[in-house]
């Protein structure tokens, strides 16, 4: 058997074992707490990161460099890393919403690798010279170890926001202190609750709220300076292989937006003026700015990083 066939297999097992990571998961949030299917889940979960670690693994082995030369390769990564924080996250809080919003972002990676992506795409070539760096590994690991957590951190706010929809939301103070409190008025009754470390008095929804928007704000706080480790060590990179630290580049170009993004989040996060869906709502941006640094620009522009596949 070649590796590429096995590639292949382990791909496919990726693709139909987070598809019953989804179903379980999702059916997992509509009965009370069922120790047998959150160990099901982790375990499936765990199978996947294995399958498409071993994918990368191979590729690294094979072809002797470190395989995030190519979009098929760093979209592997990327659904390995969010499968990786998943399980971490998921260890550390307890919280069965997690993988239920990572395994579909996570499933449409992988069955974007599957059937979109064409195969000469995925096929190894030798790397530019550009490439054949030590900041290859540090450079652009890092940057779709970011990405995979600020896709995290934007999904949980996208989540917050469609919870909380008919309700005025205040939210502010760090989640990280005795001050973080969410208050929150019903339209129809005005009702106020107030939750804070020291008193409860709560309904489960709004325990709900003031979790996932929690770990929102943990996991963009978590996810930021990633990102910006990854922007100045691809300057840096950049001056090493093209004599310039920015050229504004779409990519570069992208990143400094996705950057400035996730900032002012941060801000009207911490800011106690700016309370509300604000953050949420910025957050939820994000999501779809992401996307566009990774994917949009690299096919629908010309540039350093572009892979051309729709415009060459």
């Amino acid at each position: 058997m070649n590796s590429h066939l096995i590639e292949n297999s382990l791909i496919n097992i990726s693709f139909g074992t987070l598809l019953i990571v989804l179903l379980i998961s999702w059916l997992n949030l509509t009965i009370n707490k069922n120790k047998t299917l959150d160990n099901i889940i982790n375990t499936l979960t765990i199978q996947v990161n294995l399958s498409l670690g071993s994918c990368l693994l191979m590729r690294w082995i094979k072809y002797t460099y470190f395989p995030l030369s190519n979009l098929y390769e760093s979209l592997i990564f990327l659904a390995w890393c969010l499968t990786i924080i998943g399980l971490i996250t998921n260890k550390k809080t307890n919280n069965r919403v997690l993988i239920a919003i990572i395994s579909p972002i996570s499933l449409l990676i992988v069955a974007f690798i599957s059937f979109c992506l064409p195969e000469d795409m995925k096929k190894a070539a030798p790397l530019v010279p550009a490439l054949q760096s030590n900041w290859l590994m540090m450079h652009v690991t890092i940057m779709m170890l970011s990405y995979a957590v600020l896709i995290t951190g934007s999904l949980l706010s996208t989540l917050f926001l469609i919870i909380s929809i008919g309700k005025q939301v205040k939210t502010y103070g760090s989640s990280y202190t005795n001050s973080n409190r969410i208050i929150m008025e019903y339209k129809s009754e005005p009702i106020r609750t107030k939750i804070n470390n020291n008193q409860v008095e709560a309904k489960h929804n709004i325990n709900l709220l003031q979790a996932i928007d929690n770990l929102s704000y943990r996991t963009i706080g978590f996810g930021f300076p990633l990102l910006t480790i990854g922007i100045i060590s691809g300057a840096v990179w950049a001056n090493e292989a093209w004599g310039t630290y920015w050229s504004w580049d779409p990519k570069e170009t992208w990143a400094l937006i996705t950057w400035i993004v996730f900032a002012v989040y941060l801000h009207t996060r911490i800011n106690q003026k700016l309370t509300g869906q604000i953050p949420s709502i910025i957050g939820s941006i994000g999501f779809i700015v992401i996307w566009l640094c990774y994917l949009g620009v690299n096919f629908l522009s010309k540039g350093l990083h572009s892979y051309g596949w729709i415009f060459s």
